[in-house]
């Protein structure tokens, strides 16, 4: 993490809902900016740097999920849409995008609280010694640097994109199911959330067969989850 104190960008054109989580992250000790536009929000996620990202969907000038786009192109900081879209496309599009998470407005103030230390907790560096895990296709994982190749081929995967990896990896050639990946993975068990699962191995099998497709190793499993194949010895 880059900032002593954590440093959240909140992004919303709505005063009330700015206000609401300008206090309670305050009161939770943590730094906060505030923009109510997207093109201020994508001024203040070049100069500031945060690390982290609340980002309303619907924002005049420019919307967030061109916000969301153009800030992927350039950085890896986690990103969690607020949205009064309840639709499932809208999320959905907008974890294909590299969101790292969403809540819907009205959205619980507790919940929304347990979802930032999650994705701030995931950002943190790894304190354990250097380690790689492998995969079919050249997959090769170093947990020290953060880094996922095929081959030669540098992935360019979000936190959670790699979390997502490393944890199927390591559970190879076991099932997992979509409420114990959104436990380990995501940092909670709030129900009705599996979607963002299916959205997820979708972007990272995409990365995986982009490189090459013997890379891809995961496996769905009808009706419970995920595995990750594993190798013959």
């Amino acid at each position: 993490m880059k900032n002593a104190v954590p440093r959240i960008l909140v992004v919303d054109d709505e005063q009330a809902v700015l206000d609401l989580l300008v206090y309670n992250l305050n009161k939770a000790h943590y730094e906060v900016l505030t923009a109510a536009n997207g093109r201020q929000a994508l001024e203040l996620a070049r100069q500031a740097e945060p690390d982290l990202i609340l980002l309303d969907l619907m924002l005049p000038e420019v919307d967030g999920l061109d916000v969301c786009r153009e800030i992927r192109h350039a950085s890896k900081v986690p990103i969690i849409m607020i949205t009064a879209r309840g639709e499932e496309i809208d999320r959905v599009v907008g974890l294909e995008l590299g969101a790292d998470d969403y809540i819907c407005k009205p959205f619980s103030m507790r919940e929304l609280m347990a979802r930032i230390k999650a994705v701030l907790r995931r950002a943190q560096p790894e304190d354990a010694e250097a380690t790689v895990l492998t995969g079919p296709g050249g997959l090769r994982l170093d947990l020290e640097q953060r880094e996922a190749k095929v081959g030669s081929h540098l992935l360019n995967l979000t936190r959670l994109e790699f979390d997502l990896l490393h944890t199927l990896l390591l559970n190879a050639g076991h099932v997992l199911t979509r409420e114990r990946l959104l436990e380990q993975v995501w940092g909670y068990d709030f129900a009705g959330n599996t979607r963002a699962v299916d959205s997820a191995i979708k972007r990272l099998r995409a990365h995986l067969r982009a490189a090459d497709p013997q890379a891809d190793g995961i496996e769905a499993v009808r009706g419970l989850g995920y595995k990750f194949r594993q190798e013959k010895s």
